[in-house]
């Protein structure tokens, strides 16, 4: 009989204003809680890793267990960790449905900062990425393909709360990328466009109601540049606006955590790839169709997509319920393992 956590250390992203990054702290305590009933779960703040702090180091070891993510965490924002920090946790590490990101023009990561992620990964007892890209990432640092195992992200499984009244007719829901993104400038006006052109064709074509989806605060100097007449807000906490999301006809989105809890309350849904995440994404779910690529907004793309998408519906919404469970699967099969880490 394998033992339980009492406690578990939770490094995560500490970001709440974004509902991503909260969304997918929440799923990830979702599931250790179902999994473990009754464990503590301690917060710490990923900034942790940067250098090497014996106090925070000893509360970390009080724990009986660390989770590492998930999120886009191999992100050179938060790197390079402390290789002397990450030496320093003496119990069992676990790495949970964790990304690799870069941001289309973007460099790669620096000698230093790929060097510090694999210190982490070779200390990790056991490594759960969201997507084959982070795997095949990882690999290439010379970590062994047979200790990755690709569980997907927890967002996806994000419990829901569901609206009490739902809207009748098509809905369309919006969201942009505005928050820190600095290749934004570069594409404002092609990305505004496309929007707006494919709102008013559905606005037109199917009287839709449109709803901006906000996931980041920012996000409220660049909506209002869309110019869609009575668009409506929606900026919920991750359960409820995942809830909502599944109130709707097909989603448009940027932020990526506006496309993975869209896929998860099962609604269609179309990724606007201003970054590598974004087209793993599709492909990790089995739809590398549902990315448009921001080269081919201008010459309609996107509202070519749409189109085709909204006929279909019907297929994106089961082939995301297989997805679902696929999920849910490997993600409960890495928990398991866990239990063989406790003393």
């Amino acid at each position: 009989m394998w033992s339980r956590p009492r406690s578990i250390a939770h490094i995560h992203v500490w970001d709440k204003s974004n509902k991503g990054d909260l969304g997918i702290v929440l799923a990830v305590q979702e599931q250790l809680r179902a999994a473990y009933p009754g464990v503590k779960i301690i917060d710490f703040p990923i900034e942790v890793l940067k250098k090497f702090n014996r106090r925070r180091a000893a509360a970390i070891n009080r724990a009986d267990l660390v989770i590492f993510g998930g999120g886009g965490v191999f992100y050179r924002y938060f790197l390079p960790f402390s290789g002397e920090m990450i030496k320093a946790i003496k119990i069992p590490l676990v790495i949970y449905g964790v990304g690799y990101i870069r941001e289309v023009g973007a460099p790669a990561l620096s000698k230093k900062e790929r060097a510090s992620l694999v210190t982490l990964v070779k200390q990790a007892r056991l490594v759960g990425v969201r997507e084959n890209y982070t795997k095949t990432f990882l690999v290439r640092q010379g970590i062994l393909a047979a200790k990755i195992k690709v569980i997907g992200d927890p967002a996806f499984c994000l419990k829901e709360i569901k609206p009490d009244k739902i809207p009748s007719g098509f809905k369309l829901g919006l969201n942009l990328n505005y928050s820190g993104w600095l290749g934004f400038g570069r594409w404002e006006e092609d990305i505004l466009k496309a929007y707006r052109a494919t709102a008013e064709f559905f606005q037109n074509k199917y009287d839709a109601q449109v709803y901006y989806l906000q996931h980041h605060p920012g996000e409220k100097k660049i909506y209002p540049k869309l110019k869609i007449k009575n668009l409506k807000i929606i900026d919920l906490k991750p359960a409820a606006q995942k809830g909502f999301y599944g109130t709707l006809d097909l989603v448009i989105g940027m932020m990526l955590h506006s496309c993975v809890l869209a896929a998860g309350a099962l609604t269609p849904e179309i990724n606007v790839a201003y970054d590598l995440r974004n087209r793993n994404f599709a492909r990790f779910i089995g739809c590398p169709e549902l990315v448009v690529e921001l080269a081919d907004l201008k010459s309609g793309g996107l509202l070519k997509k749409a189109r085709t998408i909204v006929k279909n519906r019907a297929v994106y919404r089961q082939k995301f319920a297989t997805v679902k469970k696929r999920i849910k699967l490997a993600s409960t099969a890495l928990l398991v393992q866990t239990q063989k880490l406790i003393n």
